[in-house]
């Protein structure tokens, strides 16, 4: 899947409403954004422990997000997305202030809130305000896969789901994420997630739970 940068001029200028002024920074991190990926043929995804994928094109904007962590810092994050100027503005200065002075620590990223980025980019019109949430989500998504990977199991953040496997942290919403980024046999499922490893009641829900969201979105 290659997600692109779309820039809609009308989203910048052309409002009458002062209301729909945009600051400088958001101009700034908009026709120059920091640490995009622009090219997906030339990027190397194996460099990154952490990734993720929030959003969904059929609604509106949608992001994919890698870091890579060293020494509980995160010292790299790039990405894409397919947003307006707003999206794209505040993940670029996200992205910016997850890696400046060294990395940010990762309690520091999991404490981050949109509210911070907004005040980073002198703000956005208040019709836009949420466009700064589908960073700070795909960052949070990103550091649960860095603890996944790393095995921090009891690091990983849960919030408003079904818990289907409590060793691994795993939720419903982590599966059907799963199924919507490809994993259409639970051979790939448990591959990407580590789900129901040495635990049959956890890999029965998961699997039923797979088969479910399969016959959602592709039956």
């Amino acid at each position: 899947m290659t997600i692109k940068v779309v820039k809609t001029d009308g989203d910048v200028e052309g409002r009458n409403s002062q209301s729909w002024a945009y600051s400088q920074q958001v101009k700034k991190h908009f026709f120059h954004p920091e640490n995009l990926v622009e090219d997906a043929a030339l990027f190397d995804e194996s460099k990154y422990n952490g990734a993720s994928v929030v959003g969904s094109p059929a609604c509106g904007d949608m992001m994919k997000m890698w870091i890579k962590v060293e020494n509980d810092r995160i010292v790299d994050c790039k990405w894409q997305t397919f947003g307006c100027a707003s999206a794209i503005a505040s993940t670029s200065m996200l992205s910016v202030m997850a890696t400046e002075n060294g990395g940010m620590k990762v309690e520091g990223a999991l404490a981050l809130k949109p509210q911070d980025i907004l005040d980073r980019l002198g703000g956005l019109p208040p019709r836009k305000v949420h466009c700064s949430v589908l960073g700070d989500k795909a960052l949070r998504k990103a550091l649960n896969e860095y603890f996944r990977r790393s095995e921090q199991y009891d690091r990983i953040v849960v919030s408003g789901s079904i818990m289907i496997d409590p060793h691994t942290r795993i939720t419903d919403s982590d599966i059907e994420a799963a199924v919507l980024e490809g994993a259409d046999t639970f051979d790939k499922l448990q591959k990407k997630l580590k789900v129901g490893i040495g635990n049959k009641e956890a890999a029965a829900k998961a699997e039923a739970l797979m088969k479910k969201y399969i016959e959602k979105y592709y039956d």
